[in-house]
Order: C-alpha cells, then sequence, then structure tokens
C-alpha cells in the first residue's frame, strides 16, 4: 500500500471541518497544549533546521513551518513522523515531565491537546487527545486518551506512518477506515493494526466518542 508523505490536503480538510463544525474543545479549566511551539523548541534544541526535518519526515518545509507558527495543527500520524525523525517520542511535544522509569499521569494533571489550536484561535477541533504515557524513560508505546468529533465530510483523505496502533472504544460509536476497508466499532470493541495502512477514525453518531488508543511508533 502506498506511504501517505505529505498531509496539507489532511491539515486542509481537518481545518475547514474545524470551521465549520462549531464550538467544541478542552473541557473548562482544562489546559490546552500548543504542540507547534514545543516541536518547534525541540526541533531547535536537536540543532535541525527547518528543511533538514523536512527531508527526514517527507513533508514540506512550509507545512512544518505551518505547524510551528500554529498556523495548522498536525493529526498523530503527522506527530509520530516528525517525533521519529527527531529521535524522540509525540509525547515529549505535550508532556514536558522528566523521564524515569515508571510514570504515573494524574486525572487532574492531563493535559489536552487540540487537533486546531492556532494562533488566531478561529478554528475548533475535529479531534482532541492527552497523553497518558508523558515521563516514562525509554517507553516502546503512546498511550492517549481522545476524543473524536462526528465526520462532516466523507472524502475524507486517509493518514499512514511507521507502527502499529491499537484502540478501544470507551464510550459511543466509531467508524475506522482502513484504506479501502471499513467498519464500525461500539463500546467495549477494540482494533489492532498496522499504521503503515492509510487509516481514519471518528465518531459515527451526532455526539462525542471516546476512545483509548496506544501507538507504537516503530522505533
Amino acid at each position: 500500500m502506498p506511504e501517505i508523505t505529505r498531509d496539507e490536503s489532511l491539515d486542509d480538510l481537518l481545518s475547514k471541518i474545524a470551521e465549520e463544525s462549531g464550538d467544541w474543545g478542552p473541557a473548562a479549566g482544562d489546559p490546552e497544549v500548543q504542540v507547534g511551539d514545543h516541536v518547534r523548541a525541540f526541533r531547535e534544541s536537536r540543532g535541525v533546521s527547518l528543511h533538514e526535518l523536512a527531508e527526514k519526515t517527507g513533508f514540506s518545509a512550509a507545512l512544518l513551518s505551518q505547524i510551528e507558527n500554529r498556523m495548522t495543527s498536525p493529526p498523530l500520524g503527522t506527530l509520530v513522523k516528525i517525533a521519529n525523525a527527531l529521535d524522540t517520542y509525540v509525547s515529549a511535544f505535550i508532556g514536558g515531565k522528566e523521564e524515569r522509569e515508571f510514570s504515573i499521569v494524574r486525572k487532574q494533571d492531563r493535559s489536552t491537546v487540540s487537533r486546531v489550536g492556532l494562533k488566531e484561535g478561529g478554528g475548533q477541533s475535529a479531534y482532541s487527545y492527552e497523553a497518558l504515557g508523558a515521563g516514562k524513560a525509554g517507553r516502546k508505546m503512546e498511550p492517549f486518551l481522545v476524543r473524536l468529533k462526528p465526520l462532516i465530510d466523507r472524502n475524507v483523505v486517509r493518514n499512514s506512518h511507521e507502527g502499529e496502533e491499537f484502540l478501544y472504544v470507551l464510550s459511543g460509536r466509531v467508524e475506522v477506515f482502513l484504506d479501502k476497508y471499513s467498519d464500525l466499532l461500539h463500546e467495549g470493541d477494540c482494533i489492532y493494526y498496522n499504521s503503515t495502512i492509510p487509516h481514519h477514525v471518528h465518531s459515527a453518531e451526532e455526539k462525542e466518542a471516546l476512545i483509548l488508543a496506544v501507538l507504537y511508533q516503530g522505533k
């Protein structure tokens, strides 16, 4: 199956969806992490230029600049590619915790990452996620709590990246696209697949769905 190496069309689509979806985001009082700022800071700390990162990820320098300047917000698959290129983990752009042999993330300490957290504040999220494994040194998995919105435009572009993913539906119903295959998952259902398969998930109802997502970045 062909690898999707650039996500401009996906970001454009999700930004359009977000503009049409109305207000939705993290619960009142939850801290919202601006991932782009963290990506830029981490890249600069490693002494990697924007063009060097573009070569490593296959994304355009223009797209990476948009992410870093919060003009667009990356899906998790894009963050996986960026993290792998910088030899780090996705939650390095989210958690900011000191790493040790184990990690405990209290409910009140979780930070929400919105899919559209723009400087201008003009868009709302197609989904949001919270890192659950930040702080665990040498981890091979990245667990997230993900809140999914319903899909408005069914002409969605699937994302792909190295690794594997496990999803467990905590509440609601979730539609899963795996290349040309699609299926409906109910509360208590789960799915495990190779992330190299072009994929997309969203709430299948007119309300938010909640899932536990565990990603293996292929490192």
